[in-house]
């Protein structure tokens, strides 16, 4: 769906108080939030106004948003 949230918190409801706590307390962790944060904001901002963006940088934008949400997901169940 276009504009959709997508936002760490969102994507996972039930780790709100894990989030919080690692982003306190794991700088690594904070900085993976806020670039993935940052780049949804961008793609929903993207997608919301038809901004002029290829495809193929769309894609690319939306697979590293992935990567970034598998490596929260992955310190979320190591911490």
């Amino acid at each position: 769906m276009l504009g959709e949230n997508h936002s760490i918190h969102r994507e996972f409801p039930d780790h709100h108080q894990k989030i919080d706590e690692l982003v306190l307390n794991d700088p690594k962790f904070k900085a993976l939030v806020v670039e993935h944060d940052k780049l949804d904001k961008e793609i929903r901002g993207l997608e919301m106004r038809e901004s002029p963006v290829g495809d193929a940088q769309m894609e690319q934008m939306k697979r590293e948003r992935i990567r970034l949400k598998d490596q929260v997901y992955q310190r979320l169940n190591h911490a």
